[in-house]
Parts: structure tokens; sequence; C-alpha cells
């Protein structure tokens, strides 16, 4: 019997990557009912990591825990056995910011450090954070401080969450921190190498994208720099100490972590080499393939260990933006864009399930019929 994985990323302001694989597994179906279809969405550490584990039945655990700006919220992670898959966005990311409303000097990743201590609480020492889509930059301070960590100012007082406040940071007291820390390792799930500091770091960045302007880079940028000299200025070149904000460096410097390609360590977790055992064909994809997508993004990292068990791959985005070399040069046998069937923006949005479903019964119709 023919086999396919479906292993997509989510479409971006669309689809969950769960959805996506049931449109095209549908579409599928309904010209190839005999194809065995093996559902196996993906994420790249950003917004749909910890949805792309609950799909693999892994078990979701909901906690209580502050958004970027402390206003109270509820999120989940998930576990299996003594791991436990964190993912930032769904914590203190640009999506939870009351009304939308950016904060770029009093955001904080707190909340993240609340959710990060209660796995720790519940026997998880396996801890992997998915980094993306932060509101905050504040180098994982807030997460620190949820951990026990005290950031005090020269008068011994401890500082306010956010970024701006560090540049008053004069002491950094780990002492109670918490101690599951030193008996659990932690893997960043980053798709970005940047620094810390400098013209390629977390404020001259990713900052702005967070509502500040000129004058809040200035200060971010000297905060920063105060924290890591209390924290660990060796870890602030370190690749990918600038993701989430600086929340990489947070976690390199305190929590003793690693940082690894997203995709890969999420492959890694989900076992995929043996998901692909007697494939055929693999399908992935993404809402946008472009130019970024080919440094390190979930479509990539699906195709580089496809190819490696020797299987094709075609990719399935909303809109591709790569020339037809590039496609072939990133190893995929063929790609198949929505825009394609709905040029609208708009409606390929709104009806991307239907089109997805069309572009999977093509896809048998033209790779699967005997």
């Amino acid at each position: 019997m023919t086999c396919v994985v479906l292993a997509p990323d989510k479409f971006k302001g669309s689809l969950t990557a769960p959805r996506v694989a049931a449109a095209l597994a549908e579409g599928i179906a309904r010209v190839a009912p005999d194809v065995e279809i093996r559902r196996v969405p993906v994420a790249d550490g950003g917004d749909g990591t910890v949805d792309a584990f609950v799909a693999a039945r892994w078990r979701r655990v909901e906690v209580a825990a502050p958004g970027p700006t402390g206003a109270p919220g509820t999120t989940s992670y998930a576990v299996h056995a003594s791991t436990a898959v964190i993912e930032l966005a769904t914590v203190v990311g640009l999506e939870k910011l009351p009304g939308g409303r950016p904060d770029p000097l009093g955001a904080s990743t707190f909340g993240l450090g609340v959710v990060i201590g209660h796995a720790l609480d519940h026997g998880a020492t396996d801890i992997v954070i998915g980094l993306g889509g932060s509101a905050s930059t504040d180098g994982g301070a807030g997460m620190a401080r949820a951990l026990g960590a005290r950031i005090l100012d020269a008068s011994g007082r401890e500082l306010p969450d956010g970024g701006a406040a560090l540049a008053r940071a004069a002491r950094l007291d780990r002492s109670a921190m918490h101690p599951g820390i030193d008996s659990a390792a932690f893997t960043l799930a980053c798709d970005v190498d940047n620094p810390l500091l400098g013209p390629s770091g977390a404020v001259a960045v990713y900052a702005p994208q967070k509502g500040a302007g000129a004058a809040d880079l200035a200060t971010l940028e000297t905060a920063l720099a105060n924290w890591a000299r209390l924290a660990g200025p060796e870890f602030a070149r370190q690749p990918g100490a600038g993701a989430a904000g600086g929340t990489g460096f947070g976690a390199l410097a305190l929590l003793g972590a690693r940082v690894r390609s997203g995709i890969e360590a999420i492959l890694e977790l989900l076992d995929f080499p043996a998901l692909l055992d007697g494939a055929d064909l693999v399908i992935t994809g993404e809402g946008s393939l472009d130019a970024q997508s080919l440094h390190g993004k979930a479509p990539i990292g699906v195709c580089d260990a496809a190819r490696a068990a020797g299987l094709p791959v075609i990719a399935v985005a909303g809109r591709n933006r790569l020339a037809a070399e590039q496609v072939r040069a990133a190893g995929f046998t063929a790609c198949y864009a929505l825009a394609e069937l709905e040029p609208d923006p708009a409606r390929s949005i709104a009806e991307a399930s239907a089109l997805l479903q069309e572009v999977g019964a093509r896809i048998a119709g033209q790779h699967l019929s005997r």
C-alpha cells in the first residue's frame, strides 16, 4: 500500500498545522482512498509548537501564567514522560498583549518562568523552549525572576519587570533559584542566530517590531548591556542569545541551556525518521515559502530529513516566492501554492481549508495514481 506522510507547519493567520494536515488528507483520500496517510504536523519552535506535540499524542498541561504585561492568563505546554515542550509565544508572545498594544519598555518574560517552574515542579527534567513571537526585550530577566532570581538596584531594591528597568540593575542574586534547574536539561528551539547586543542583536533587529521607537532602542540596548554584565557577558555573543528579545541569553546564562535548530529539535522529539518508515512520499509546507524558509524553517528541515531517508518531498504553501530552480535546489520534487488556485490573498486565507483539499486531490492525481 502506498503511504504518504503529511508534515506541514501552520499557515500563519489561517490554519494550524494539524488543520493543514487534515485538509490535505481529505483531498488525497478523495482521489486515492486506498493510500495510507500519516499526519505529522510540525513546527520550528514558534507559535504552533505545542499544538504539534499534542497532535502527536503528547499530554497538554494547562497552567495559569501572566502575559507579557502582567495580565492574568492561561496557557499550556506539552508533556511526554519527563520531557516538556513550552512555547514562549503562547505565554508572553505578541498575541498575549492586551488589545494588541505593545509595551516595548515594560513587557516581560515573567510568565515564561512561571510555566518553566510548573514543569519542573511536576517532574520535567528535559525542557524544550520554543523561542519566537516574543513581545518583550528583557533578556530573559523576567523568566529568571519567576524562577527565583533577584535583580536588585544599587539600593538593594528589586527592579520591576521590563527591559528598560535593567539599566538600573546592580546585583544579581541567584541563591534562591528553583532547585530543579541544576538537574534539568534545557534546549532552546530557535531558528535565529543573533547575538544579544549590537547591530544584529535583539534590540536593533527585533525591538522595532515590538513597538520600540528610536529613544526606546537606545534605552533597551543600554539596559541589556548592563544585564549582560551581571548575568554573564560571555554568553552575550553566542548565536541565539538575541532570540526572543534576549530570552536566549537569559536561558544560556542562567539555565545552562543549549541552542538548537528549532525544526531539528522538534523532529528529533517526534522521532520523525521512525515515522517515515515504509513511506513513499512526504508532503510539507507553510503559509509562505520564500527566501527566509531556506534558512532553517520547518519545510526545509522536513525536506532534509525525508531526503536522508531516500524519499521524495512535495511542498505546499499559501504563496510561493521561490523560483523553480530554488525549489529544486532546496530538494523539493514539486511545489503547489494556494495562490495558483485563488490569487486574491484575502480569499486564499479565508478559503485555505477548501483550497488545501483541492491541492491534496491534485497531488494524489499527479503523484499517487497508478
